[in-house]
């Protein structure tokens, strides 16, 4: 959801946990809304909005490759990018594997934070795509 208007600027996300989480099926849905009104419109040029920071699918197919080798999968198991770590049998000893192999793989370091939050193959992708970005423009 997102609304512009010459008073207002408004971004909204809407989730429903339960597709992410197993939580009480009391809980429907979840909407977080980050407002701003402003007198005049705002410029434009001021104003970067990134709708999606997926990872290059060379870098997908790397990490793809990193985890079918640290969970040790045979070739009739496929992995696309929405696999889980937890669908394909891996633990937290397993996800910890896993990362320290991306690490070893695309020279970087993750946070532990970031670690935690990484439970498939597109999110691992990602958080490894923006931490090569970072390294490179650091350098």
């Amino acid at each position: 959801m997102a609304s512009l208007s010459a008073t207002s600027l408004r971004f909204g996300y809407s989730i429903n946990p339960t597709s992410c989480f197993k939580m009480s099926n009391k809980i429907s849905s979840v909407k977080f809304s980050f407002g701003t009104r402003t007198s005049s419109f705002p410029s434009l040029r001021s104003l970067r909005v990134r709708a999606s920071s997926e990872a290059t699918p060379e870098t997908v197919n790397k990490v793809m490759a990193v985890v079918k080798k640290q969970l040790a999968l045979t070739d009739d198991i496929s992995l696309t990018p929405q696999s889980t770590f937890s669908g394909l049998g891996a633990d937290s000893l397993d996800t910890v594997e896993i990362v320290m192999g991306l690490e070893e793989e695309f020279g970087i370091t993750v946070e532990e934070d970031n670690s935690q939050s990484i439970s498939t193959v597109q999110e691992a992708a990602d958080l490894i795509e923006k931490l090569v970005q970072q390294k490179a423009g650091a350098a």
